[in-house]
């Protein structure tokens, strides 16, 4: 059975590998949620940023992409997505069944791990505040901002929330 990946973050725009396919898909009970403090690639331990998480949510769903990996790169492209998604133990390797346009498709997916230190939910504001200013070993929490919202965009996905963050850092970071 092929390896499939979801996408709903930083992976919509740098997955890491070449997939040899990808589709849009719908994960039903999950939503994209800044429900994670970022202390390693986003923002540090002493100024933590925000990155974007699947909270499950009973009767919610994420839109994102399914990314096939090529059979002879699974082991390699596991192992450098436990590296970069497990960083900590805040997200929790998920098996889980995405919709398609062609169908079910069971894919590996990172969701948050509720009962971890750097699980949050803060208001919109807050969290416009903690984007704005943070920067990790991975570069700019507003760059991780824009880059996931401009590919959103791009494929049609509309997110009110992460339009809304856009323009307020934007605005934050105008001063």
């Amino acid at each position: 059975m092929a390896l499939w990946v979801f996408g709903y973050g930083s992976l919509l725009w740098n997955p890491g590998f070449e997939p040899a396919a990808k589709v849009k898909a719908v994960l039903k009970d999950y939503h994209r949620s800044f429900c994670m403090l970022s202390i390693h690639h986003r923002g540090t331990v002493e100024n933590p940023g925000l990155v974007l998480a699947l909270d499950a949510v009973v009767g919610g769903q994420c839109t994102g992409v399914a990314f096939q990996v090529k059979p002879e790169e699974e082991a390699q492209v596991l192992a450098e997505l436990r590296a970069r998604e497990l960083i900590s133990s805040a997200y929790v390797e998920a098996n889980v069944m995405l919709m398609t346009e062609a169908g079910e498709v069971e894919a590996l997916a990172y969701v948050i791990d509720p009962d971890h230190e750097q699980y949050c939910q803060f208001e919109l504001e807050k969290q416009a505040q903690m984007i704005a200013g943070a920067v990790g070993g991975r570069g700019p929490n507003p760059e991780y901002l824009y880059n996931t919202a401009a590919h959103l965009d791009q494929m049609g996905i509309a997110d009110a929330d992460m339009a809304w963050l856009v323009t307020r850092v934007k605005a934050i970071a105008e001063g």
